[in-house]
C-alpha cells in the first residue's frame, strides 16, 4: 500500500502488546481502526485513550476461537467505517510443553487461538478487502518459533510454523494482485504473552497461572517495545515487505535450521535407497 491515510484497518489482540503498539501507530498515520480483543475492559479502556487523543477508532470484543465474533466483528467494521483495507490477525496466546506430555485441552487451545483465529479471520476479512478493488494488505503474527523449532514449545511452534506456511502460501497466491501479505516473526517483546492463560476460556480448563513451562513475561520483560513493533508493522504494510523480524540478530537460528535442510538434501543426492528410482516433479509454475 503506498498511502495508508483514511484507510481502515482490523486488529485482534489489540487491548496490550504488539496489537495495541500497531493500533497506535496506524491511527497516528491517519488510519481508521477497528481495535478488537477478549479482554472487554482493558479494550475499552485503550479505545477511549486512543480517541482523547483524536484518533478515529472503535472497539469490539472478539473470541478469536469463535469464528461467529469475527464475522460479527467484520460486519461492526463495514457498519462503522465502511470499508476494510488492513487485516492483522495478531491474538495469540504462549503454550509450553513437550508435544507428547503437553495437556490436550492447552494443545486445544493453542491452536484455536493462534491459528484457527487466523483463518476465521482471513475468511471474515479477505472477501471485505477484495471487495471494493482497492490496495489491501493481509498480516498474521507468528513467532520466530514459526521459524525454527524451540524446546518446550511444541504446541505453540507447530501453530506458528502453520501460520507462517499459510502467509508463505497467500504470497504466492497474492503475488499479481494489489493485497500485500506479510507474516511477523518476533522475537523478545515486552508483551503480556506469559500471563494469556489469564484469559483461558472454561472449555480449555479455565483460567491458571503460567505453567513454568510456558513463555513468562519476566523473560520478556527486558524485549522490544511493543510500540516499536507496531511502527515496523506500518513501514512494513507501506513498502510490501513479506517477511517481518524484529530481532535481526536471530537470523543465524533460521541459517541454523537451513544448513541441516541442505545436509538432508546433500544425503538425499546419495541415499542408496534412492539410487535409480524414478520419481515425478512437484513443482508447479
Amino acid at each position: 500500500m503506498k498511502d495508508v491515510k483514511g484507510k481502515v484497518a482490523f486488529i485482534t489482540g489489540a487491548a496490550s502488546g504488539m496489537g495495541l503498539g500497531m493500533a497506535r501507530a496506524f491511527s497516528e498515520a491517519g488510519m481508521k481502526v477497528m481495535l478488537s480483543d477478549i479482554e472487554e475492559g482493558p479494550l475499552q479502556a485503550q479505545v477511549a485513550d486512543l480517541k482523547a487523543k483524536g484518533r478515529d477508532v472503535a472497539g469490539v470484543r472478539v473470541d478469536v476461537t469463535k469464528k461467529e465474533d469475527l464475522d460479527a466483528a467484520a460486519k461492526k467494521t463495514i457498519e462503522t467505517f465502511g470499508k476494510a483495507h488492513v487485516l492483522c490477525n495478531n491474538a495469540g496466546v504462549g503454550v509450553g510443553g513437550k508435544s507428547e506430555t503437553c495437556d490436550l485441552r492447552n494443545w486445544r487451545w493453542c491452536i484455536d487461538v493462534n491459528l484457527w483465529g487466523v483463518v476465521y479471520g482471513l475468511q471474515a476479512f479477505m472477501p471485505l478487502i477484495r471487495s471494493h478493488g482497492e490496495e489491501g494488505h493481509v498480516m498474521s503474527t507468528a513467532s520466530m518459533a514459526g521459524m525454527y523449532g524451540v524446546r518446550n514449545l511444541g504446541p505453540y511452534n507447530a501453530a506458528k510454523y502453520a501460520v507462517v506456511a499459510i502467509m508463505e502460501t497467500m504470497m504466492a497466491e497474492n503475488k499479481n494482485t494489489n493485497i500485500g501479505v506479510s507474516v511477523l516473526c518476533p522475537g523478545a517483546v515486552a508483551t503480556n504473552i506469559g500471563s494469556s492463560t489469564r484469559n483461558r476460556q472454561q472449555e480449555y480448563g479455565g483460567s491458571a497461572v503460567p505453567s513454568d513451562l510456558d513463555i513468562t513475561n519476566d523473560a520478556l520483560a527486558q524485549g522490544l517495545h511493543p510500540d516499536v513493533v507496531g511502527k515496523q508493522v506500518l513501514e512494513a504494510i507501506l513498502k510490501n515487505q513479506p517477511y517481518i523480524f524484529t530481532d535481526p540478530k536471530m537470523r543465524k537460528m533460521v541459517d541454523s535450521r537451513f544448513r541441516k535442510i541442505m545436509s538432508g538434501y546433500d544425503w538425499a543426492d546419495t541415499c542408496d535407497s534412492l539410487r535409480g528410482a524414478q520419481q515425478g516433479s512437484l513443482q508447479r509454475k
